[in-house]
This record gives structure tokens, C-alpha cells and sequence, in this order.
């Protein structure tokens, strides 16, 4: 300010940066001092305002019910405009303070609206925004564009680095008038250990400016014996609080909240924004080798705070910049460095600490940081695979490698031989999911890894395909060393063509080598045998059904085995002789419990009934 006086006294205050978007030049009619109206008056006054933001209120609830509708936008917000109008006829603009838990007017609260879980004044509030004036000539189009600002969603890439008071300076109102402060200081003193009511310099400030003069200067020329005045009763002592109630546990929880979000979501895009700008005047100047360092510094920083989403739009805004006529190379040879070094293994060794020791908020901005990657990660991305123990987190690595690996499938057919279970696990789903042209050899390559876990999963992989190559190897399975794979492929036979797994599965179980096998073994195969659907498999149980005077213990076990067959053959016959089985006398106990169990089955599976127990 011009003023020495002034200057004198702020020796000690420090009204740092004060902005104000109010015009002098035009004159407002009613003061913002309660005191200075009568009580009859200030009361019709408030129920006015009251009306007019109750108005506001239900045209922002009706313009978020029917968004798309934007025909009928300015139907909707009709009586908030003709509400200000009557104001504005009775007593001039309609003047509101701007607070943080809302819009205040003769201390009452006013507006205190919500729309998408943001409060709409703190929007305003936040950015410095202390009054809020509607002038009486406010016309629809301009009400209708404030009005979008409230409803806004900041958070959005549409508004990306953009906030409530840069929209606002943006639509260049002529009939909406708004004061903002910036900060308010007492020098040698930390933030922490006063507080300050400017309230009342606000005011007496605004006041100041009201006049139809059209000198711009007249605020420059504010002597500091009148603002002395008017800040009186403001204490100003070391170390005291001005007393007044705390605000609500949930307003501080959205504090908190709005706070957090700034330091996280908003202040980084907005540096962005930042950079990109003053990068392109630097490559302008041929200074690429500091802009590419300043780019580097910048992932780093993102990386230190797992912002993973401000990378990803650095990318989205290296795209968009290359297709400047003018600047456009200068950014794609950028943008390919930028890339290129994101790749660097001690970056990449950074993310694996980070999906090693925590869960991502958004999964999918780290994969989309991989995805962009290039296939000479692959390796480094391989050792970093193998040391994350969270699960969703090798879910990211392993879908970003099959990205990268579509067209390079070695390197992960070369690890199948591992003995981590789970690594090779990883392996068969990115080879399943590239879908290589000989990913049936690399599976059956898995079937000879050591891990008994590994092999049965490669079962599990194979059987996905319906190739005749694929059944061939399953087939082989059935003579494996271990009962369990044996008993998995034979399972798994039965999804292929049936008569080939009828005939493959009839022939094991006659051969003398099967009959040394264990009757779970046994039973098993039997079931996959009945699982074959074909009649010959009916006539083969039937006969074993049949009485042949063997030794009661030879007779039992071919029962079971029968039964167990018969139970996964869905067909009446199958259900009859389990029926009979059931109810023959002198039957061993074992037998006819199975015998049940298998009816029981069989009617599941033929009219959806639940199994009896």
C-alpha cells in the first residue's frame, strides 16, 4: 500500500498476497454490518436470503437428478433468479459471508448443501473466497455458470490442476462479485501459536471499496489511523486464542480429508501442469538435457510417494503435447526418455518394495506404469515377481508381463523348471494368457517339474484347451508315478472326446497292473470311467454287478468299484441298478451305504435334487 502509516502498521501484521475481485466502480447498497439496519428490516432481509439460497438449493438437486438433461437447467434454477431479484429491488446486492461449515448471513446459516459428498461452500472457502455478492441484474447465464462451479467435481481429469476461484475468474462475472484473502500473518510467530479475527478488517476493508467513484486506486490510499479504528477490539496478544465454538467432529473429519487430498490428488497435477510449461519454453531454448532431469526428478518424487496416478497423466500429457505442431518432436523425444528411464531396475526395485510391503489404493494406475514398458524389463520384472508375497499384487506383475511378453515368451517357458510353485504357477497363466503358438510343449514342460503342486496345476492349465494334443498329454498321465496325477488326468480325460476316454479308461482298469493299484485309486478311475457317459461303461458295471461266487472280499470291492462308476453315469438304468444294489440282502453294509449315496447322486444330476445324506 502507498501509505507509510500503513506500512507502520503492519509492522507487526502482514496481510500477505490480499486479493480482491470486487469492482470498485459499482455500488453496493446494503452493508454487511448487521448493526447498521434496524431489527424489522434485518429480519425481513434474512428471511430473503434464506428464501433465495433455499431456492439454490433445490435447483442444484434438481439439476443433479436430471444432469442431462439441460434443457431444462435454467427452469429449475428460475426461482433461485427471480428470489435474488426480489432481494436486489427491496435492498440491492444480496451479500453473504463465505465459512467453511457455509454460507452465513446475520450470523445464520444459510446454505450449507452437499452435491457428490463435497461441500459446496468449503469449495469456495478453501481457496480464500470470504464474500459472496449477487448483484440485481444478474442475469440466467451467468447464474447458471456459478451454479456448475458448485456442482463441479474438482477431483475429475475435466478439471485437472483447475479450482473453484480459478473457474470463477475464468467466466469473467459481471453481476457476481466475490472478495478473496489470501493469508493473514504475524511476523516472527508460528501459524500454530495465534489466531487472528479478520473478520472485522474484511469487512471494513469491502466497505472501503463500495463507491460509484472510478479511481481504482482509492484502496491504496487507506490511512492506517481509519483501519486502526475498525480493528479495536481484534486481540492482537502473543500467544492468545480468540475463543469461539469448535467445529464439529465431522467438519474436521472433512478438513482432514479436503487437506489430504491436496497434498496427495491436487498439488502434484497442478506441478505438472507447471513443469510442462516451463519445459516448453526450455526446449525452445534448446535445453533438453535440464528438462529431462527435471523430468527425472519429478518420477522420483511420484515414486518416493507411490503416486502412481500423477506418472500415468505426465504420460497422458506427453501424449497430448506431441501433436504441437511447433513443439511436438521436442516432447515425443522427452517423452521416449522419460519412458525409457522409468524402466531403469532401481525404479523398478522401488515398485516391487512397494507391492512387497503394502496394497495399492489403484492397482490399476501401477499396471497402467508397467504396461507402457518395454520388453528389456522382463528379467528384472521376473526376480522382482518372485519376491512378492501378496497375491493381488503378483496378479499386477504377472498381467503387465503379458503385456510385455507377447511377442517374447522365452523368458518365461525358461522358468517353468523353477522350484517356487507359485513362480511357475505365474509362468503357465502369462504363456496361458499370450497364448504362444507352442505353449503346449512349455506346459508339458511344467508336467516334469519336481513340485507335485506344480504338475496338477499344469493339468488344470492344459485341460483349458480342448486340442487333441492337449488330451494326448493328459492321457500319458495316466501312467505317472504319482496316484494323484493318475487320478487328476483320468478326471480331467472325460472333458475331451468321450469315446476316446471310454476306450483309454476301459483298457487301464483291465490291465493287471491297475488291479495292484489302491481301491481309492481305483474308485476313482471308475467314477471317471461312468463320467464317460457311454453305454458300454453301463454293461461293463452291470456285469461286475453280477453275482460269481467269488470270495466275499473280491465280491465287495467290485461292487464298490461298480457303484462308484455308476454314480457318475446320469441315466435311469445307472440309477436303477444302484437301486437294486441298494436293497439286495446280504449285501455288506459299505455297499449298500454307497449304494445310497450313488442314487442320490444320480437323481442331482437328473432332476437337480439334493444329494440325502
Amino acid at each position: 500500500m502507498a501509505d507509510s502509516s500503513l506500512d507502520k502498521l503492519f509492522s507487526d501484521v502482514d496481510l500477505h498476497e490480499q486479493q480482491t475481485t470486487v469492482q470498485p466502480q459499482r455500488q453496493a447498497a446494503v452493508s454487511v454490518d448487521a448493526e447498521s439496519a434496524d431489527e424489522a428490516t434485518l429480519k425481513a432481509k434474512t428471511r430473503a436470503v434464506h428464501e433465495a439460497y433455499s431456492q439454490i438449493a433445490k435447483g442444484i438437486k434438481n439439476i443433479g437428478i436430471y444432469m442431462h438433461n439441460t434443457a431444462r437447467h435454467p427452469e429449475y434454477l428460475e426461482p433461485a433468479l427471480e428470489a435474488i431479484h426480489r432481494y436486489g429491488e427491496a435492498y440491492g446486492p444480496m451479500v453473504v459471508s463465505v465459512e467453511a461449515s457455509g454460507f452465513i448471513f446475520n450470523k445464520q446459516h444459510v446454505f450449507s448443501e452437499t452435491f457428490q459428498n463435497e461441500s459446496i461452500p468449503y469449495k469456495f472457502y478453501r481457496e480464500g473466497v470470504r464474500r459472496l455478492i449477487f448483484r440485481p441484474t444478474l442475469t440466467m447465464p451467468e447464474f447458471q455458470a456459478w451454479i456448475q462451479i458448485c456442482m463441479a467435481n474438482l477431483n475429475s481429469a475435466d478439471y485437472l490442476g483447475k479450482n473453484a476461484l480459478s473457474l470463477m475468474w475464468e467466466s469473467q462475472f459481471e453481476d457476481i462479485e466475490y472478495v478473496v484473502v489470501d493469508s493473514f500473518k504475524i511476523d516472527d510467530m508460528e501459524e500454530d501459536d495465534v489466531e487472528i479475527e479478520v473478520d472485522k478488517i474484511v469487512n471494513y476493508l469491502y466497505s472501503r471499496l463500495k463507491s460509484d467513484s472510478k479511481d481504482y486506486l482509492r484502496f491504496a490510499r487507506l490511512s492506517a489511523e481509519d483501519l486502526d479504528r475498525e480493528i479495536d477490539d481484534v486481540e492482537q496478544i502473543r500467544g492468545a486464542i480468540i475463543s469461539g465454538q469448535p467445529c464439529e467432529d465431522e467438519l474436521a473429519a472433512r478438513l482432514q480429508t479436503e487437506i489430504e487430498l491436496d497434498e496427495r490428488e491436487r498439488m502434484l497435477p497442478k506441478l505438472v501442469n507447471i513443469v510442462f510449461k516451463v519445459t516448453e519454453s526450455a526446449g525452445q531454448q534448446g535445453d533438453e538435457r535440464a528438462v529431462r532431469e527435471v523430468f527425472l526428478q519429478l518420477l522420483d518424487a511420484m515414486l518416493l510417494q507411490e503416486d502412481f496416478s500423477s506418472i500415468n497423466q505426465i504420460l497422458t500429457k506427453f501424449r497430448a503435447a506431441e501433436r504441437d505442431p511447433t513443439h511436438g518432436d521436442f516432447f515425443h523425444q522427452t517423452h521416449e526418455y522419460f519412458v525409457g528411464r522409468m524402466g531403469d531396475e532401481e525404479r523398478l526395485r522401488k515398485i516391487g518394495e512397494i507391492l512387497n510391503t503394502s496394497r495399492p489404493r489403484n492397482p490399476k494406475e501401477v499396471f497402467r506404469y508397467l504396461y507402457v514398458l518395454d520388453a528389456t524389463v522382463i528379467p528384472p520384472l521376473l526376480d522382482i515377481l518372485d519376491t512378492i508375497e501378496i497375491q493381488e499384487n503378483r496378479v499386477i506383475i504377472c498381467d503387465a508381463l503379458v503385456a510385455i511378453g507377447k511377442e517374447t515368451p522365452e523368458p518365461f517357458a525358461a522358468r517353468l523348471n523353477s522350484e517356487r510353485s507359485q513362480l511357475v504357477r505365474d509362468m503357465m497363466y502369462i504363456i496361458d494368457r499370450i497364448d504362444a503358438p507352442n505353449k503346449i510343449q512349455m506346459f508339458g514342460q511344467a508336467l516334469k517339474n519336481p513340485n507335485l503342486a506344480v504338475r496338477l496345476e499344469a493339468l488344470g492349465v492344459i485341460a483349458r484347451s480342448r486340442t487333441e494334443e492337449c488330451r494326448a498329454l493328459i492321457s500319458e498321465r495316466l501312467d505317472d508315478d504319482n496316484a494323484q496325477m493318475r487320478i487328476q488326468a483320468a478326471r480331467l480325460l472325460p472333458i475331451y472326446d468321450q469315446q476316446k476316454a471310454y476306450q483309454a479308461l476301459l483298457k487301464l482298469v483291465k490291465s493287471d497292473e491297475f488291479q495292484k493299484r489302491d481301491l481309492k485309486e481305483r474308485m476313482q478311475v471308475y467314477g471317471a470311467l461312468g463320467a464317460t457317459q457311454q453305454p458300454g461303461a453301463l454293461s461293463y458295471f452291470a456285469d461286475l454287478l453280477k453275482p460269481k461266487g467269488l470270495f466275499k472280499k473280491a465280491q465287495t470291492e467290485e461292487q464298490q468299484l461298480a457303484i462308484a462308476g455308476l454314480s457318475q453315469l446320469a441315466s435311469i438304468p445307472s440309477f436303477q441298478l444302484l437301486q437294486a444294489e441298494a436293497e439286495r440282502k446280504g449285501n455288506a453294509p459299505e455297499v449298500i451305504t454307497a449304494a445310497k449315496r450313488g442314487m442320490a447322486a444320480v437323481r442331482k444330476e437328473l432332476f437337480g435334487e439334493e444329494e440325502e445324506d
